[in-house]
């Protein structure tokens, strides 16, 4: 069963709106728009990149660029968690693909998707500042360190959420 997670509400557009008119006229406001349209849909998908370029007056090739660009926009929705597997120097030398390619087997997906039911997210990251804790995966904002695929830990973090 394919479930289609609903981004674009009424209510979210409102929020939208609001948004847009405080950053309208501003310089630079399209940075701003783009991190609240963010939060408020999870992702920045194509409906809601229009009536950004309508608003700010902007090219939509160029808001798609912006959007593209920067790692923390998205054009596609998340799962409810994300699971981002560091992959900087230190985490990799200790195995940190070993935790992707678990999670993978675990969830069925790969780096960069998303769960059928929108529960998980895979992410492979850069390094995450926590080197003296490698290899580190973050679940949301939750810090998880010194993992081993040996130890079981990635399962029974996956059942935890």
């Amino acid at each position: 069963m394919s479930v289609k997670k609903e981004v674009v509400t009424p209510e979210r557009l409102k929020r939208l709106e609001a948004c847009l008119a405080v950053n309208k006229e501003k310089k630079g406001g399209l940075m701003p728009v783009l991190n609240e349209s963010q939060k408020i849909f999870g992702c920045i998908p194509a409906e809601v990149q229009k009536i950004i370029a309508k608003e700010l007056n902007i090219p939509i090739a160029e808001i798609y660029g912006v959007i593209t660009f920067y790692h923390q926009f998205s054009i596609e929705p998340k799962g409810d968690y994300i699971i981002s597997v560091c992959m900087g120097t230190a985490c990799y030398v200790k195995d940190a693909q070993k935790l992707v390619d678990e999670v993978t087997t675990e969830l069925g997906i790969k780096s960069g998707e998303t769960t059928a039911d929108y529960k998980f997210t895979l992410m492979a990251t850069r390094c995450v500042g926590a080197c003296g804790l490698a290899p580190v995966v973050l679940v949301n904002e939750d810090v998880y360190g010194r993992l081993t695929v040996k130890g079981g830990e990635m399962k029974e973090i996956i059942a935890k959420y």
